[in-house]
């Protein structure tokens, strides 16, 4: 009899608040199979991740509740997270700030998607292969 390996659905909360991109996200996700929530700014996104804790959250940075000390707050109520912070007003600076404060990943906008989603795929790959 062969093992069958049970591997569940990753569930990503996608945080933007311009809603073209955010629905573009969805699209782009959707079509990897990933379960897929979504928030409209940093208030909605805590208030997500404490009702059901996402495999992995990919987030704007600059939006209303947002920015670094956002990045902070998230760590804390979901400290093994994969967090991947996509922004359009980024630096070396801030990188370092938002790295500091608990991302996982940090892209500058205009992301090549195709980056984007190798990367969430990696880590979610990884985080899957560490709760084995």
């Amino acid at each position: 009899m062969a093992l069958v390996e049970n591997r569940t659905t990753a569930r990503v909360l996608i945080v933007e608040d311009d809603r073209e991109m955010r629905n573009l996200l969805c699209d782009e996700f959707c079509g990897m199979g990933y379960q897929l929530r979504e928030a409209r700014n940093g208030d909605e996104a805590f208030l997500a991740v404490l009702q059901s804790e996402p495999d992995l959250i990919l987030t704007d940075l600059r939006m209303p509740a947002g920015g670094d000390d956002y990045i902070s707050r998230l760590r804390t109520v979901a400290p093994k997270c994969p967090i991947v912070v996509i922004t359009a007003f980024g630096d070396a600076t801030l990188k370092a700030q938002v790295v500091k404060a608990g991302a996982s990943a940090y892209f500058d906008k205009p992301v090549r998607i195709a980056d984007l989603k190798n990367c969430v795929q990696q880590l979610l790959d990884h985080q899957q292969g560490a709760e084995r």
